[in-house]
């Protein structure tokens, strides 16, 4: 029993100290004493919002190890049971006053015996409220999670007057809250050629202060505005990171009971908060889209907005996720009123404990809690991510490009289109970090867009333009991707009109060669000409042919389609049919004799080695083939036409090659002509004129 005599004689100081304290002594572990068991939980909702614990002066006792003797500044709540919390922090009587001591905390968890850590408060410079009637200083407050009991300590050289333990419950039923996730929508897009409206400016994802449970009745004054958002404080509640991104809405209700009750505050202090997963939370009443003047950064609270991000990042940096909500945020206020992010700007302080009443700081646009007031705030970590975060909030767009442009094709470096035009693009920049996008025809704004759209339409005027896409980020800052295009509503045109005519080469089977010929022009130029039906073949722009065959006794129909570098299409077709007169239909001069072989046209050719000898047909039709066998000892032939001399066709080969279209004429219009094959050297093997009609 001896070693607990120390304990029993602290507890007996306790009870000197405080008679009524010691009935809170019961239901707790002591160092190693047990009072009594714990107390079934209650619920959270049950008990009040605020309970609040006096702390009282006494000795600390000597360690039997260090040897070390009592502070001269001692104060201390014994451990005692609580009803139900999860926030707690340490107020004091002067808000102006600063003590240099140490606040430690410990509590213990709802319905069990088990004690956690001591976990150490922060202190801050005195606070943001400057005095205002009926406010307490505060250490920040930390969330601890459900709990009914609690013991805290503070030692220094000074401590303020009045300190007591604050103990808030932020599930206590104040009013019935909509938990959900509200988002402020913006409006439609307008569009449109005359008078394009640009969309109103984006509201970051927000939960509202209904969404996450306000206690609206505890806020009695109106909102205060200032001028202009010219810097963005950045801080952390110091509030601890055990937390769960589901209990965020508690831990900012709880803010708000502390801040308003314990400190004595008209709201809460910030006007944003952000949890650890990105959750943004409207923070003080009077509008996020306004400058609401707060109580955040003690004489930079004019021109200015904080956001807090709820947890302690002395030793540890913010998520990425968090990290985007920051960015988010303080661009929306920024860039609202023209604030570039990345910058800094001269401001003159209203009085801190780092720059007096009067004194010009400068500070960046998006500047920690520390660069106003001597401070940790926001923690080694979140301050060592800001330059990230200014690069996020103040950046241009990043990567915009056309994605695509609908409605037109690219040709030799310009884009071509027949009027209508869907401009899609892309960027790396989030979504999120955009106000709007805007479409701009040749100089003038023509459209503009929401942060999340990519896609536009326009119907272009025929003639050359410039579609620029400018991407505008929530800082201000813009990009621009534009594009020459050239509209052209006309399509092809046809100088010359399909054509099929006999070709020479091979007859295979019943198949004659042909050739289908035209001529087409556009003021813009060609992309291609495709041929259909009885041939088919994709050709470039210059092609003005192409060969085919056509069948013996048969109608051949060919369709050439011509298209522009818009896309104009202009097509033509053709029909003809291939006929033959074979040798035995010829009217013969001199001396001829058949020869009979599978080989030849028909199986039959006519052969003559008599100069002078002479075969003639007569046809009605727009083109005429000669056809013949070619041998090594095959001689020449004269050729007429309708009694006019065509000139010489030599007949041999080196190899044999039977049923060849040797000679071919064609007339732009169907007509009656005479063909006539005169021998004039060697051998002549003719098997007939094959003809289209």
């Amino acid at each position: 029993m001896r070693r607990n005599r120390p304990v029993l004689r602290l507890l007996t100081a306790i009870v000197a100290v405080t008679p009524a304290m010691a009935l809170a002594i019961s239901g707790l572990t002591v160092s190693g004493l047990t009072v009594s068991g714990p107390v079934p939980a209650r619920s959270d909702r049950d008990g009040p919002v605020l309970q609040t614990f006096p702390m009282t002066g006494g000795l600390r006792l000597a360690s039997r190890t260090t040897g070390q003797t009592p502070h001269r500044g001692y104060a201390e709540l014994p451990p005692r049971r609580t009803e139900p919390f999860s926030l707690v922090g340490v107020t004091w009587a002067d808000p102006r006053a600063a003590g240099d001591g140490r606040i430690e905390v410990r509590t213990r968890t709802a319905g069990t015996d088990r004690w956690t850590p001591w976990q150490l408060l922060e202190t801050d410079n005195p606070d943001a409220s400057g005095g205002t009637e009926g406010s307490r200083g505060a250490s920040d407050p930390l969330w601890v999670g459900p709990s009914d009991g609690v013991q805290a300590r503070m030692a220094g050289r000074r401590l303020p007057d009045g300190l007591r333990v604050d103990l808030i419950n932020p599930d206590t039923p104040a009013q019935e809250p909509d938990m959900r996730e509200q988002v402020l929508e913006r409006a439609a897009v307008q569009t449109g050629a005359r008078n394009p409206k640009l969309p109103p400016r984006p509201v970051p994802r927000i939960v509202t202060r209904a969404g996450w449970g306000a206690n609206e009745a505890i806020v009695k004054g109106t909102p205060s505005y200032t001028g202009g958002i010219e810097v963005v404080f950045v801080h952390h509640t110091a509030s601890g990171n055990g937390y769960t991104c589901g209990q965020s809405a508690s831990i900012v209700r709880g803010i708000e009971a502390y801040q308003v009750r314990s400190k004595g505050w008209n709201d809460i202090g910030y006007n944003f908060l952000v949890d650890k997963c990105g959750s943004i939370f409207e923070g003080r009443r009077g509008g996020v889209h306004r400058s609401v003047l707060g109580a955040h950064t003690l004489g930079f609270n004019n021109n200015a907005s904080a956001i807090a991000v709820i947890g302690d990042f002395r030793a540890t940096g913010v998520p990425s996720a968090a990290r985007a909500s920051v960015a988010q945020v303080a661009a929306y206020k920024l860039g609202a009123w023209g604030s570039p992010p990345a910058g800094r700007v001269s401001y003159v302080s209203g009085g801190s404990n780092k720059y007096p009443a009067g004194r010009t700081a400068i500070l960046n646009r998006v500047s920690g809690h520390r660069d106003a007031g001597s401070t940790e705030c926001p923690g080694n970590g979140l301050y060592a991510q800001l330059p990230s975060i200014r690069t996020l909030a103040g950046g241009a767009p990043i990567g915009l490009r056309y994605q695509e442009l609908g409605g037109a094709s690219a040709y030799a470096g310009k884009f071509y289109t027949r009027g209508l035009v869907r401009p899609l693009w892309t960027l790396s920049t989030p979504s999120r970090m955009m106000d709007r996008f805007e479409v701009w025809l040749d100089g003038r704004l023509f459209a503009a867009a929401p942060s999340g759209n990519r896609l536009s339409r326009l119907q272009l005027p025929a003639g050359e333009h410039t579609v620029a896409v400018k991407g505008v980020h929530l800082s201000g800052r813009t990009a621009i991707t534009s594009a020459r295009i050239l509209a052209d509503p006309a399509p092809p045109q046809f100088t010359t009109e399909p054509q099929v005519s006999l070709r020479t080469g091979s007859l295979t089977g019943n198949g004659v060669p042909v050739r289908l010929s035209w001529a087409a022009a556009d003021d813009n130029g060609l992309r291609a000409v495709r041929v259909t039906g009885t041939g088919r073949g994709v050709l470039g722009p210059d092609t003005e042919s192409f060969d085919a065959a056509a069948t013996l006794g048969e109608a051949g129909a060919w369709t050439v389609t011509a298209a522009d570098r818009a896309g104009n299409t202009t097509s033509a077709s053709v029909t003809r049919t291939l006929a033959v007169v074979p040798e035995a239909g010829a009217q013969r001069t001199g001396t001829w004799r058949t020869l009979r072989d599978a080989g030849h046209l028909g199986s039959e050719a006519a052969v003559s080695a008599n100069p002078g000898a002479a075969l003639t047909w007569t046809v009605t039709g727009r083109s005429a083939a000669l056809v013949a066998g070619r041998t090594a000892t095959s001689g020449r032939v004269r050729m007429y036409l309708d009694g006019r001399d065509q000139g010489v066709v030599d007949l041999r080969s080196a190899s044999a090659r039977y049923r060849q279209a040797v000679w071919t004429r064609m007339w732009p219009e169907s007509g009656t002509h005479t063909v006539k094959a005169v021998v004039e050297t060697g051998s002549a093997m003719l098997d007939g004129l094959t003809y289209l009609r």
